[in-house]
């Protein structure tokens, strides 16, 4: 049986996503299990709807299995979503790994030689010394077409899943996209991007024409806006410096900041400059509320949570490499004190959903969806 693996977030699930597994199914692979962020994503911010949700749709249209990416590698770097992410993919048995890309594999192979050259990476550390973020100096580094490549979205995280595709012998598998671009506003028939949508579901206009998916009690970051300036007013600098993506003496910046500001777009807006990325600032914001550390970010993954699965695909479960937790509350008492300290960042998240959303899913007693 040939088994494919999906790195996604769903945020939502919509047309563009069941287009991806329908043509997996159809040309490469006999089963797929998704790799899906849980309640915090890539950008740093919370997910749409909660990740039982989200499974939900995926196991619906197409997907056979549902594993959840924990969320301290979710609200991470595109190098640390990735590696993380494939590396679940190997422990549970996929040859290999399918995902939307906006240019052919074999110019993404080209872009991702040259990024790793010694010529290209002494390029960057010479631009980012001279002030420049590391995106844009790799950009002027590498130049020309290769420069265009690597500044869409998609493909930044396809060259991070190709290097994580020969670090753990994984085929990659590059499908173009269909419709529209990664965050692009307009429409194409029935396909919309998941930016898109979630501004409609947000603005509380139609979108059931591009995602099959019903939102209810959509979560903003913005509803946790309290909740993260306390946290953000009552760490010191050594606590900040701990934040994935603070170094530089940043975290002296945020500190100072978040003691004089009281909103966080001001706080972001003072602490941005052309080195620090939204998306980064976000993803410190987003740790900060978590407790994610350097350290636990470092570390990787160390079990594979299984959020769902189709009972005619329930063998898919029998090839884990990883320790797998099915039942949660069983599983969590069963895992090394340093597994648990993940797990416990996850245990956060769903209550931050919980908060933004008004609800209470409890994580202990949801169960694994089955269909």
């Amino acid at each position: 049986m040939r088994k494919a693996a999906v790195i996604c977030e769903f945020n939502p699930f919509h047309n563009g996503h069941k287009f991806l597994l329908e043509k997996i199914k159809q040309e490469y692979a006999d089963s797929i299990v998704c790799i899906m962020s849980g309640n915090f994503v890539q950008r740093g911010d919370i997910a749409i709807t909660d990740k039982y949700a989200r499974t939900q749709a995926a196991l619906e249209h197409g997907a056979d299995m549902v594993a959840e990416l924990p969320t301290v590698y979710a609200a991470a770097p595109a190098h640390v979503f990735a590696d993380n992410g494939a590396r679940l993919a190997k422990a549970l048995g996929c040859e290999m790994l399918c995902f939307g890309t906006e240019d052919p594999l074999t110019n993404l192979k080209r872009v991702s030689d040259a990024c790793r050259s010694p010529q290209t990476q002494q390029r960057v550390a010479e631009e980012m010394k001279a002030g420049s973020y590391y995106p844009k100096a790799l950009s002027d580094a590498l130049g020309g077409q290769d420069a265009q490549i690597i500044k869409k979205p998609n493909n930044i995280l396809a060259l991070e899943y190709l290097t994580a595709c020969e670090r753990y012998g994984l085929t990659p598998i590059a499908i173009p996209r269909m419709g529209v671009g990664h965050d692009d506003t307009q429409v194409a028939g029935e396909y919309a991007s998941a930016s898109r949508i979630r501004e409609l579901i947000c603005g509380g206009e139609a979108y059931d024409r591009y995602t099959p998916m019903v939102i209810e009690k959509p979560a903003v970051l913005s509803t946790l806006e309290p909740v993260i300036l306390f946290k953000l007013k009552t760490m010191d600098k050594d606590e900040i410096a701990q934040l994935p993506g603070v170094g530089e003496g940043l975290e002296n910046r945020i500190y100072e900041v978040a003691i004089r500001y009281h909103s966080l777009e001001e706080i972001t807006e003072q602490i941005k400059t052309k080195r620090y990325t939204h998306a980064r600032l976000r993803r410190i914001l987003v740790c900060s509320l978590l407790d994610i550390t350097k350290r636990l970010q470092e570390m990787p993954v160390p079990y594979a949570r299984i959020l769902g699965f189709r009972r005619d695909s329930a063998d898919l479960l029998q090839s884990s490499e990883l320790p797998l937790i099915i039942d949660v509350k069983r599983g969590y008492e069963e895992l090394h004190y340093s597994s648990k300290e993940i797990s416990n960042i996850d245990l956060k998240a769903a209550e931050a959903m919980n908060i933004a959303r008004k609800t209470s899913l409890n994580e202990f007693s949801h169960g694994v969806i089955k269909l």
